[in-house]
């Protein structure tokens, strides 16, 4: 772990060498471009372009997650903060930061001083978020955690105060499948002291048209972030994928209840990755799976939940039940 004070008094930094050998020497790419079918880890989506065109299709108007978890935030904060007491707030996969601020001007109004760790594997936004929160929080105080979820909960920093709240928004946790989600939720368990909570946003099942259009915007904005992490790949391993070969595809598979993204190969070719002596060959319609987005049960999520330690305190929904946000308290 390499932590100095950059740019500003206070802000702390924590880089965690977010390149870790397995992603470093490519062995993740080697071995999901060469099985069949042929897969990405959706970690290649966010590089800095990745998590700029990101922050963009959360403004999309057919991408309806992030304007109405921010509808139940704004609504109900002053419940949560009830719960909760002053305590410090890390997010994972922070990004923007932008819901981040309706708790941090709700906790500014305690009698605390506050502390804010976001993380996130993008090192170039983390940055530009921290410094923007600190001009707009006088009292706040940012220790800014480059790195992945796994390595960031590892390594937390020594608490300020004797409380803390995690927070994973956005429906991120389902971008999981079953396996990874127990193992990031026992990564969690082991991050935080019993008391201590855990606030998780989620996508819940809704009629597959208005999930469909979520990901299939008409300005492309998604499109091209999922085609942002073959540029990726050829920025970190020299690779030659022309983006012009291939094709934003996603969709609703009902028996998983999951959006899934691919990318699909419009011709016949080979691609090669000269870094990982690596060429990999693609037939017309062959397709890269990258990402998942899985659409919650609450009941069943609840379930889940307290099997790991986890039982819900409260459960909040918009209007429509779109979107979930579940504050639990960690046993």
């Amino acid at each position: 772990m390499k932590t100095q004070i950059k740019e500003h008094a206070r802000l702390q930094w924590i880089n965690l060498d977010t390149d870790l050998p397995a992603i470093d020497d490519g062995s993740d790419v080697i071995e999901s471009l060469t099985q069949t079918p042929k897969t990405l880890s959706c970690r290649y989506l966010y590089d800095d372009r990745g998590s700029e065109l990101f922050e963009q299709i959360t403004d999309l108007p057919e991408y309806y997650p992030t304007r109405t978890e921010q509808v139940i935030l704004d609504t109900y904060v002053s419940e949560i903060i009830e719960l909760t007491g002053a305590c410090e707030l890390v997010e994972l996969g922070s990004g923007s930061s932008r819901k981040t601020h309706t708790l941090l001007t709700a906790y500014s109004q305690l009698d605390n001083p506050l502390h804010y760790y976001p993380i996130d594997v993008s090192a170039g936004i983390l940055r530009t978020t921290a410094l923007n929160l600190l001009d707009s929080y006088p009292l706040l105080n940012v220790c800014g955690v480059a790195g992945t979820y796994e390595r960031a909960l590892a390594n937390l920093p020594p608490r300020i105060i004797e409380n803390r709240m995690l927070m994973f928004l956005g429906s991120t946790m389902g971008n999981l499948d079953d396996r990874d989600r127990d193992i990031f939720l026992t990564q969690v368990k082991q991050a935080l002291q019993p008391g201590e909570f855990f606030l998780l946003g989620v996508d819940l099942q809704k009629p597959i048209g208005i999930l469909e259009a979520a990901y299939n915007d008409a300005q492309g904005v998604t499109a091209a972030f999922n085609l942002n992490a073959l540029q990726h790949l050829n920025d970190r391993f020299d690779g030659n994928f022309d983006l012009d070969n291939f094709a934003h595809l996603a969709f609703f598979n009902p028996t998983a209840s999951q959006i899934e993204m691919h990318l699909k190969s419009l011709t016949d070719r080979t691609v090669k990755l000269k870094a990982l002596d690596l060429e990999i060959s693609f037939k017309p319609g062959e397709t890269i799976h990258t990402e998942i987005s899985r659409k919650f049960h609450l009941p069943t999520l609840e379930d889940t939940l307290t099997a790991h330690g986890f039982p819900p305190l409260k459960i909040w929904t918009d209007a429509q039940s779109w979107f979930g946000l579940i504050l639990c308290q960690s046993q």
